[in-house]
């Protein structure tokens, strides 16, 4: 993968409201968002709600989270194409578990299996 990727410097509060908004329309709630952020990430509400304020790119954002989720190496599956447990390069896979886990959830999967509980 590409070291200089575009999403490295997006910030995660631009793509925050289109998670938000994919859950929403299949009838799951932003906190159900902000769950899984924090289950992947080690945020607390308040970091979580810091890092979208400062406008946080995904870059820092996954280099500076307090604590990733150990369990997130059992997250598997084709997100945009690509086996998300395939991708090497440690970045592009925080994204894709995050994609991935949006995705699971959009799809109506029980909260405790998406963190994967």
């Amino acid at each position: 993968m590409d070291r200089n990727h575009r999403i490295y410097s997006v910030s995660v509060a631009s793509v925050y409201p289109l998670y938000v908004a994919k859950a929403e329309r299949k009838g799951r709630t932003r906190a159900e968002v902000d769950e899984i952020i924090r289950w992947l990430t080690g945020h607390s509400e308040a970091s979580l709600e810091q890092e979208l304020a400062k406008q946080t790119n995904f870059e820092d954002f996954f280099a500076q989270a307090p604590h990733l989720n150990p369990a997130r190496s059992l997250i598997t599956g084709v997100v945009c194409g690509i086996r998300v447990e395939n991708i090497e390069e440690p970045t592009m896979r925080e994204i894709r578990y995050l994609d991935k886990l949006v995705d699971e959830l959009a799809k109506g999967k029980a909260m405790a299996k998406i963190l994967r509980a």
